[in-house]
């Protein structure tokens, strides 16, 4: 069986426009025209790959027929910029990147990649947690991520360590930690998390004897105003070097007592022989290198 690349093209044109009439502009083509199509994709391998929901959303299949589109415009760059006949502007590609690399180390990453003119990037921010589910779906071609284990049809590069330390104003400390910090002192201090999936700080409460659901806490969904909401004394909560290195030096956030939590990053690609995708590996993991501990 063969995939008629039009077909396949315009499934995740729907999926990236959110609707068919959106996608019909994009494809200058009739919306009528973007449903028929999907349609004999659908009627050819016989799934559904579409949920017709607002927006359109891609089930499980369609996932994968995503993912195949992407790649294969990744390789049709590949192939016109190696024949010097790359003359529609620069590539798209979409990256996945979690929020505290993406304030701190991996936006140099991104400026040096696109100095060069031929690709435009679209950045995904999520959980490290999480970022891999999104090359896994199609949504992006490569990720920062904590997962080691590969996704089907990537590669895994090593990048570093991000470790974080629970840090506070020293004013903060003084109130809440004058007993030193302990299962009670835990219990009453307040604590910044960024959102209801960052499980950082509740790991170091567990580590350190308290407990993850008893202490009053406020989410700060933004990677700098975490920082900033650390340093103003809204709570305590949990730093990379990059963000807390210069405030603890100018004394403006102390350490609190016990070990740090250390996560390890990964750079997952696709399994792709693709210039583009390798050059851009080389230079984050380069940069990552420059900015996070050894693994």
């Amino acid at each position: 069986m063969k995939l008629p690349l039009e077909l396949v093209a315009t499934v995740a044109a729907a999926v990236d426009a959110g609707t068919l009439d959106a996608a019909s502009r994009t494809l200058h083509i009739t919306p009528s025209a973007v449903s028929q199509r999907i349609r004999a994709l659908e009627e050819r391998i016989g799934r559904t790959l579409l949920i017709r929901s607002k927006p359109l959303r891609a089930t499980e299949a369609g996932e994968t027929v995503v993912r195949l589109a992407r790649q294969l415009a990744l390789l049709e760059h590949d192939t016109l910029r190696s024949l010097g006949l790359d003359e529609e502007g620069p590539a798209r590609l979409a990256l996945a990147v979690n929020a505290d690399s993406l304030a701190t180390w991996f936006l140099p990453a991104v400026a040096r990649i696109v100095a060069e003119g031929d690709v435009a990037i679209e950045l995904h921010r999520d959980d490290q947690d999480y970022t891999a589910r999104l090359l896994a779906d199609g949504s992006v071609s490569a990720a920062v991520t904590s997962q080691s284990a590969a996704v089907a049809g990537c590669t895994v590069t090593p990048l570093g360590v991000m470790s974080y330390r629970a840090c506070a104003t020293p004013v903060f400390v003084r109130r809440w930690f004058a007993g030193g910090v302990n299962a009670q002192s835990l219990a009453r201090a307040p604590v910044i998390e960024y959102d209801r999936r960052d499980d950082l700080q509740a790991r170091w409460l567990r580590a350190h004897g308290g407990s993850a659901e008893a202490p009053p806490r406020t989410f700060v969904p933004a990677s700098h105003d975490f920082a900033a909401a650390v340093r103003s004394g809204l709570g305590w909560g949990m730093l990379p070097p990059l963000q807390a290195d210069g405030p603890i030096a100018a004394g403006e956030i102390v350490v609190l007592e016990g070990d740090p939590i250390d996560v390890p990053l990964f750079w997952q690609q696709w399994d792709l022989r693709s210039p583009l995708l390798d050059r851009v590996a080389r230079v984050v993991v380069d940069e990552a290198r420059r900015a996070l501990s050894p693994a």
